[in-house]
């Protein structure tokens, strides 16, 4: 049975590797992120299956998001919370302004778009949250990764919450707590590291869950780590 998958951040890294892993496979995407330009070179690469729309995750108001899925009559199968914000700054640099915007992206922005799609989710849907080893209890935490380990941390918590009060909507929610993968942000925070996962073995990974994931797990935070990362 073909699907209909949302995924935020899809322009690049994750995101990218998993549209285009869950497109090969003629499930149809709906690609959102900021950049229109490497949204456009996404859908280039499977146009009968990718749709994309320019949106920042952090809009409190979705009526284009609503727009797009109503003109091309969408429901929705799966939403993958792949979008994020990673700041390397030590704690005692990082100001109120800091904190303010890792939340608003890693957290508040999910709450917002979940809530507000709600009315375009179909029965037995999946909710994944795309979090971090850093967020996960008990793992190595990295210095200067504060905020973010937090925010992740956070937003796995929220998964727990929601595939409780999400049931009557017969919504799964589980999150995956990512170790490192080698992605644009990383190279970003952390200049030179070379992880031992490739984006694309990710995408894959995580397109795979979307698909089957629920039907055995159900407010879940589940390591998706070699060793023990932040």
């Amino acid at each position: 049975m073909k699907k209909h998958i949302l995924i935020t951040g899809a322009s690049k890294g994750i995101g990218r590797e998993t549209a285009c892993f869950l497109a090969k496979k003629g499930h149809t995407i709906t690609a959102l992120a900021r950049s229109e330009s490497n949204l456009e070179s996404l859908k280039k690469l499977y146009p009968a299956n990718i749709n994309t729309l320019k949106f920042d995750i952090t809009e409190k108001k979705a009526g284009i998001l609503f727009n797009h899925l109503e003109k091309h009559t969408l429901k929705i199968d799966g939403l993958i919370h792949n979008a994020g914000l990673l700041l390397n700054k030590s704690f005692t640099e990082l100001t109120d302004e800091d904190w303010q915007k890792q939340i608003d992206v890693n957290l508040l922005s999910v709450v917002r778009l979940t809530r507000n799609l709600l009315p375009y989710f179909n029965q037995n849907s999946h909710l994944l949250h795309i979090s971090s080893m850093g967020g996960f209890q008990g793992s190595s935490k990295f210095q200067g990764l504060s905020a973010y380990s937090v925010s992740k941390g956070a937003l796995a918590i929220l998964s727990e919450c929601l595939s409780g009060e999400l049931s009557e909507y017969n919504i799964s929610s589980n999150t995956l707590c990512l170790g490192a993968v080698q992605t644009e942000m990383l190279e970003k925070a952390f200049p030179g590291l070379q992880a031992p996962v490739t984006s694309g073995e990710m995408g894959e990974y995580i397109g795979e869950f979307i698909l089957t994931g629920h039907r055995f797990y159900n407010g879940k935070i589940l390591p998706v780590a070699i060793s023990n990362p932040g």
